[in-house]
């Protein structure tokens, strides 16, 4: 019997854009609402799992390769970038798409390789400066 994967017992194992570090995912929910679960070392972010449809919507109208840009929650993100649109205004939440207080950044480090894994888009793996587009 194959398991599901992306649940608590069996979840996404991924690494980071550059391939420099190890993380895992998977669906959970809170109060209601469908999170991503995501687990670095010790640290355990949570996203909006809406976000997943939102950016895949988002980069299909973008139509080409849009830079990441992950920064943490304390940094102002890059324009035009992933993690400027993951905590935008503009964007179909209307804000963070990161649910911890403090732990809201990384959107454009950790969403993206999920994405991959999904078969949702294509993510660079270079040293630094990667992008992704929309499959």
């Amino acid at each position: 019997m194959t398991m599901i994967q992306g649940t608590k017992e069996n979840p996404w194992k991924l690494k980071t854009p550059p391939q420099s570090s190890d993380y895992e995912m998977y669906k959970d929910e809170k109060d209601g609402v469908a999170i991503i679960v995501c687990t670095v070392g010790k640290t355990v972010l949570h996203y909006d799992y809406r976000c997943l449809d939102d950016l895949h919507a988002m980069l299909k109208q973008h139509g080409d390769w849009i830079e990441l840009g992950s920064a943490d929650e304390q940094k102002p993100a890059k324009e035009g970038t992933v993690e400027a649109w993951g905590r935008s205004p503009e964007n179909p939440v209307g804000g963070w798409y990161g649910l911890k207080k403090g732990l809201r950044g990384r959107f454009g480090m950790y969403i993206p390789p999920l994405m991959e894994e999904l078969g949702l888009a294509e993510v660079e793996h270079n040293a630094r400066n990667n992008r992704m587009r929309a499959i």
